[in-house]
């Protein structure tokens, strides 16, 4: 178990799929029908996942895991696994790409990951926003200090909350089968919002790099994101 200071997830998938047009409900149904208690079963967790709202045809999850050892071993459990055998097909008819992948690590041992708690509800409430900043160099702790600190105020002013942080982690992919973007140094956020207008708020004043983030500089992807109806949200 992990103690007050580590993280429950200390890797996370960012995974963004680009879906042939009007397949994504089809997705959803079946990654909530059939993928879900799946992939828990085999030591990763689902962790959330989300319809773009700028974007149609673009499905948004994360997954965690409990390090890059047992990554690779859950996910070959679960791609080598029934479910995955069963159902692959129909799950790859949907998409276009699915190699748009972040691998992430907490991006300090005291940053707030209200994520990791998080239970699935009926139906799930509120909103999201994912937020990629790139990255010249990996930060060290005092650049993600200096990140939340910046970043936190202008957020509780548009009534939202940090959900999770994270940067890059820098390992070796420990499962090849699936790609991931390598070398690149980002930092994500995620925040939450009960609301869908503050949310919307947040996001615009996000892309315009303005109302307090000036000196965060302009993010390279902004996410305006709702939680399909079994994510933990």
């Amino acid at each position: 178990m992990p103690t007050a200071t580590e993280p429950r997830h200390p890797v996370v998938e960012l995974r963004q799929y680009t879906l042939h047009p009007n397949h994504r409900d089809a997705l959803i149904d079946l990654f909530d029908r059939e993928f879900m208690e799946t992939q828990e079963a085999v030591g990763m967790t689902v962790l959330c996942q989300f319809r773009d709202l700028d974007d149609p045809d673009r499905f948004v999850w994360l997954r965690g895991f409990h390090g890059m050892a047992a990554r690779a071993d859950a996910l070959g459990a679960f791609y080598g696994g029934p479910a995955w055998e069963a159902h692959c097909d129909a799950a790859n008819a949907t998409m276009i790409d699915s190699d748009n992948v972040l691998l992430l690590r907490p991006a300090s041992p005291n940053t707030p990951m209200p994520i990791d708690t998080w239970r699935r509800g009926t139906p799930p409430a509120g909103t999201a926003v994912a937020v990629v900043y790139p990255l010249a160099a990996a930060p060290d702790a005092r650049f993600v200090a200096a990140f939340l600190q910046d970043w936190l105020p202008p957020l509780a002013r548009h009534s939202g909350t940090l959900a999770g942080c994270w940067v890059s982690e820098n390992s070796a992919n420990t499962f090849p089968r699936l790609p991931v973007r390598e070398g690149e140094q980002v930092l994500v956020a995620l925040a939450r919002f009960d609301a869908r207008e503050d949310g919307d708020r947040f996001a615009a004043a996000l892309k315009a790099s303005h109302g307090g983030l000036e000196r965060l500089g302009t993010p390279s992807q902004v996410l305006r994101l709702a939680p399909t109806a079994r994510s933990r949200f």
